[in-house]
């Protein structure tokens, strides 16, 4: 077998394979071998017929398996001679013909990972956005913990009031007649939630217990349910209770239930998980600002399929989230087309970001030492709560400690970039700054 191999550009080759005229003689006797054995031509018995005869036949099909076989057993074995390492699948963009006593050859192109040299990476001009904290935020997030152990109690009040929730028998008609799905017993329905047909909920309000009363409503134009969309409908009510919301005191007793102390722990509990909160997304922009810096000075292409396989890490990623919630992709309005479209630049950048950080990594014989691992391990078995032994245990598997070494390594790499940067600390930016940077043209 002989191969060349041309550079295309920085990110595809181009591979020619010649076989050899022995070996494509062998191939081809296979083949029609293998089909003397299940072809019926009259007057033959199967595995006799004559080779001249499957030559009239069957000699396209034989030459385009023999094609298929040759290719299949000497692409791969090619790209491993040459230490050519494909990042998706090779392409065959030239095949030559099967001819008696002769080699054949083909040519497939292939896509591979990039060879960078990383420039002008120690130094970098970065912002950092000062970590400036709004005490209003604790009083927000406690009143939302509040809002989230809302509890609904039987009202005092004897008739109901919008925010009330009522507990309600009703069935609905059109010109007298009940129509279906219109009715329910028990229904909980939230006055003011606009959760029912427009118009309907309104008319409950001042409604008491026990009382009847029939409500006329129109169904919108655009009801989901095309036999009663646009129609006028009368719905025979019985309010059965009135519910209202009890929010909890914010007082010792409600911190407990947090498992805090008392108040004052709970609120500083809050106070330090909201900085945490703040300070990691001021340490994330930092990181984002510090990649686009280290791509704008290393501009370079990455194949298709690099960023491909990241999408793929990607959706998958999402959907696990999204199906811890019930939720899915579909439910989304995206399907696989309209995901890559949507996440395809943040995808290529991502790809670049590490192929960047692997470089830099190289040039500056970073490593991840042993004990680094270890210290990872232990961080682990701790957050999760997890005996050390069974966190070892996991990552025993080849492809997971891969994979934890190259996010360690990567974390080292931004660690010495960071080290090496200029930071300048800038206020943050408020709502209006943000609305004038995605409004460029917008008149002052």
């Amino acid at each position: 077998m002989n191969v060349t191999v041309e550079d295309l550009s920085p990110i595809k080759k181009k591979v020619t394979i010649e076989v050899h005229a022995d070996l494509v003689a062998s191939e081809l006797d296979s083949a029609f071998k293998k089909i003397a054995k299940t072809s019926n031509i009259k007057g033959f018995r199967k595995g006799k017929v004559p080779k001249k005869i499957l030559e009239q036949q069957y000699g396209p099909k034989a030459h385009y398996d023999t094609i298929g076989s040759l290719i299949n057993n000497s692409l791969y074995k090619a790209l491993i001679d040459n230490k050519i390492e494909a990042v998706s699948q090779p392409e065959v963009v030239q095949t030559g013909a099967i001819e008696e006593g002769k080699p054949f050859a083909y040519e497939a192109e292939v896509d591979v990972r990039p060879e960078l040299t990383a420039k002008d990476y120690t130094g970098l001009e970065l912002e950092k956005e000062k970590l400036v904290f709004d005490e209003a935020a604790v009083d927000q997030q406690l009143e939302q913990m509040r809002q989230s152990r809302v509890q609904l109690v039987v009202a005092e009040s004897e008739s109901a009031r919008h925010d009330d929730t009522v507990v309600i028998d009703f069935t609905g008609y059109i010109d007298g007649v009940a129509f279906e799905d219109g009715a329910a017993e028990d229904y909980q329905l939230e006055l003011g939630s606009n959760s029912f047909i427009p118009g309907f909920e309104e008319q409950l309000v001042g409604m008491k217990r026990d009382e009847e009363k029939d409500i006329s409503v129109t169904f919108p134009e655009a009801y989901g349910a095309k036999n009663l969309a646009g129609k006028d409908a009368v719905f025979k009510v019985l309010l059965k209770e009135i519910k209202e919301k009890k929010v909890p005191a914010l007082d010792d007793d409600f911190a407990k239930e947090l498992e805090a102390e008392g108040l004052e722990q709970l609120k500083e509990k809050t106070r330090e998980n909201l900085k945490s909160q703040q300070q990691q997304q001021i340490d994330n922009q930092l990181q984002e600002n510090l990649m686009n810096a280290l791509l704008e000075k290393n501009p370079f292409e990455v194949p298709d399929g690099m960023v491909t396989n990241q999408l793929m890490y990607l959706k998958d990623s999402f959907s696990q989230r999204l199906k811890a919630q019930g939720m899915s992709l579909e439910m989304l309005g995206m399907n696989d087309e309209s995901f890559n479209k949507t996440y395809w630049d943040m995808a290529t950048q991502q790809v670049k970001g590490e192929l960047l950080l692997d470089a830099i990594a190289q040039q500056e014989q970073l490593v991840v030492a042993d004990d680094e691992v270890e210290k990872k391990f232990a961080a682990f078995a701790e957050q999760s709560n997890t005996p050390l032994e069974q966190v070892k245990q996991f990552f025993e598997n080849d492809q997971a400690l891969r994979g934890l070494k190259g996010q360690l390594l990567q974390e080292k790499v931004s660690a010495f970039l960071l080290d090496s940067a200029v930071i300048t600390e800038v206020e943050p930016k408020t709502p209006e700054d943000e609305n004038d940077s995605e409004n460029p043209e917008k008149e002052s």
